[in-house]
């Protein structure tokens, strides 16, 4: 049975991200410099456009790059950089052909630790260490692929109770708790670097006085 998933807060979108594991990785992949809802509804525009209900990932590795590209820029596009997401999304998906004969699930079935999972989703085009604990956290709380460790592994993300991101989506309501919880994130980033810019300002202006 698939699981309940509100990520794009779309119904026809969110049911898509329940029963394909592609479209779980894609929309994920997605994840960046634009709304959680934009990224996560992009892998149901994309099947649609490709005239289908599921993304394959033996088709789009083969697709035309210029075509895909194109198909990805239609308005409403799928991303803010669709050119260059339409490119990781196709090597995202020539990697899980190569690695695993096109099957996304593979990448989690098998995995029997959540330090094997993390390294595996490590591993991905366009996954770094963030994204894939992200990932992780995701498929443990939402979709129950719950190996070993893999609270541990997700780091802070896999936390219980936590509003941090998209792991811990569930409706609108965790959704606001989860943008807030970003906004905090970058406000404190946002005063640190002031304060070191002002630090190092002060710096430079003690070593010219001293040097006079």
């Amino acid at each position: 049975m698939s699981p309940e998933i509100h990520l794009a807060q779309q119904p026809e979108a969110d049911a898509l991200l329940g029963r394909s594991p592609l479209a779980a990785l894609v929309g994920m992949l997605l994840d960046q410099q634009v709304p959680m809802e934009w990224a996560f509804s992009g892998p149901y525009t994309v099947a649609t456009r490709l005239g289908g209900d599921d993304l394959d990932a033996h088709e789009i590795a083969a697709a035309d790059p210029d075509a895909f590209a194109t198909l990805l820029s239609e308005k409403p596009a799928v991303h803010r950089y669709p050119g260059s997401m339409a490119q990781r999304i196709q090597q995202l998906c020539r990697y899980l052909v190569e690695e695993y004969d096109g099957d996304a699930e593979a990448v989690w079935r098998t995995a029997a630790t959540g330090g094997e999972l993390l390294a595996r989703l490590q591993a991905l085009p366009g996954f770094g260490k963030q994204k894939a604990q992200i990932f992780l956290a995701l498929l443990g709380k939402q979709y129950g692929v719950r190996p070993e460790g893999w609270r541990e592994a997700a780091g802070p993300y896999g936390e219980e109770g936590a509003h941090r991101s998209a792991a811990d989506i569930t409706g609108p309501e965790s959704l606001a708790l989860v943008r807030a919880h970003k906004q905090e994130v970058k406000a404190a980033a946002k005063a640190a670097k002031a304060t070191k810019g002002s630090k190092a300002t002060k710096t430079n202006k003690d070593g010219q006085s001293s040097g006079n």
